[in-house]
C-alpha cells in the first residue's frame, strides 16, 4: 500500500502560506463538505477535523453535512448534482470507488461528474471481533468460522464500502463463509458489534480505538504490510501469513464536475496547507491516518483515483462483490 507515498513531493511539508485570493473573490460565503456516511465513523472524524482547519485558511465556515446511505451513493449524488461553483465538495475515498464498481446503476458518472481536489492520506483497516469470538489471530478466526454451525456475521458500513470489500475478501482468503450485514455507516455497525449482535467488524481504526482499549472489541490484525502507529501492538495480516488482506481506507476531496479549475486550485492549496500543519498531522495520526501524502496537484490525485479504481476492480471480481 506504500504506493500512495509517491504522491508526496519532496519539501511539500514546507509549503509557504499561499495567497488564496488567486481564485478571485472565492470563497466569499460558507462552503459545504458532504460526508457520505452517518456520524461516528472514520470519514466523519477526518472530515470534521479538516473542515474546521481548512475553513480557517479559507476565511469561511465549512459546514459538514452527513449524507449516509446506499454505500456512499446518496452523498455522492448530492455533490454530483450540486452547482459546480466550488462551494460543495465531498470527503471521498476508497469506499466511493468500490461502491461505483459494485452498484449496478448509478445516478451519476463516478469520473466525469466530479472534479478531484486533492489526496489526504490513508488509514490501515483493522480486523476486529467481539470478545465472545474465541479468536486472537486470523488463523484462530479461520478455525472458529469453519467450526461454526452458521456463518459468522460482519458489519459493513454499506454496500460497496471498504468494510464490505475487505469482509468479502476475508471470506475468500480464509476460505470460510461470512455473512455481510449492511448499515448506513460505521456508527450503527460499531454499535451492534460492541453489543454482540455481530461477530466481526473491519474499519479504519479511529472509531474502534476506544472500544479496543476498553476490551469491548478485540483487534486481530492490521489489514496491510505495516503496523499502525495508533495500534502498534496489533500484528499485520502479512505477518500472520495472509498478504492478500491488504486494504487501507484512503481519503480525498472531490468537488462537483465542471467546477472552474481556478477554484479547484484554491481548495487544493488550502487542503495542502492544512495537511502541512504539524498539529493537524498529529491529530490525523492519532486517529489512525498513518500515511499523510498530499497530492502535488489535482491532476495527480485524479490519476491516483483511476489507478485505485483499476486495483479495486480486480478485488471486486475475485470476491464476486455485488450489490445485495
Amino acid at each position: 500500500m506504500r504506493r500512495r507515498q509517491a504522491l508526496l513531493l519532496p519539501g511539500l511539508l514546507a509549503l509557504p502560506t499561499l495567497a488564496l485570493a488567486q481564485g478571485g473573490d472565492f470563497p466569499n460565503r460558507a462552503l459545504r463538505m458532504v460526508i457520505p456516511f452517518t456520524p461516528g465513523g472514520s470519514n466523519d472524524i477526518v472530515g470534521r477535523l479538516l473542515a474546521d482547519a481548512m475553513g480557517k485558511r479559507l476565511g469561511q465556515t465549512i459546514v459538514v453535512e452527513n449524507r449516509g446511505g446506499a454505500g456512499t451513493v446518496i452523498g455522492n449524488d448530492a455533490v454530483a448534482k450540486a452547482e459546480p461553483d466550488g462551494y460543495t465538495f465531498i470527503l471521498s475515498g476508497s469506499g466511493s470507488v468500490i461502491s461505483s464498481l459494485v452498484q449496478p446503476r448509478l445516478p451519476y458518472d463516478p469520473i466525469k461528474d466530479f472534479a478531484p481536489i486533492g489526496y489526504i492520506g490513508a488509514a490501515p483497516n483493522v480486523i476486529t471481533v467481539h470478545p465472545s469470538v474465541r479468536a486472537r489471530t486470523l488463523r484462530e478466526l479461520q478455525a472458529v468460522a469453519r467450526a461454526a454451525p452458521t456463518p459468522l456475521r460482519y458489519g459493513s458500513p454499506g454496500v460497496g464500502t471498504t468494510g464490505h470489500a475487505l469482509g468479502a475478501m476475508m471470506s475468500v482468503v480464509l476460505e470460510v463463509p461470512l455473512e455481510a450485514v449492511h448499515y448506513r455507516g460505521t456508527g450503527p455497525a460499531l454499535t451492534d458489534v460492541v453489543a454482540g449482535r455481530l461477530d466481526i467488524l473491519t474499519n479504519a481504526s479511529a472509531p474502534l480505538q476506544p472500544h479496543i482499549a476498553a476490551g469491548r472489541l478485540r483487534a486481530l490484525a492490521i489489514a496491510g504490510q505495516s503496523r499502525s502507529a495508533a495500534l502498534p501492538e496489533v500484528p499485520t495480516s502479512v505477518e500472520q501469513g495472509f498478504p492478500e488482506l491488504d486494504s487501507a481506507t484512503w481519503y480525498g476531496l472531490l468537488a462537483t464536475g465542471g467546477t472552474p479549475s481556478e477554484r479547484v486550485a484554491v481548495l487544493h492549496r488550502a487542503l495542502n496547507e492544512t495537511l502541512a500543519d504539524p498539529e493537524i498531522r498529529r491529530r490525523l495520526v492519532e486517529n489512525g491516518v498513518d500515511e499523510i501524502a498530499p497530492s502535488p496537484s489535482p491532476q495527480a490525485f485524479a490519476e491516483f483515483v483511476v489507478r485505485d479504481r483499476t486495483r479495486w476492480a480486480r478485488v471486486v471480481e475475485r470476491a464476486n462483490l455485488r450489490s445485495e
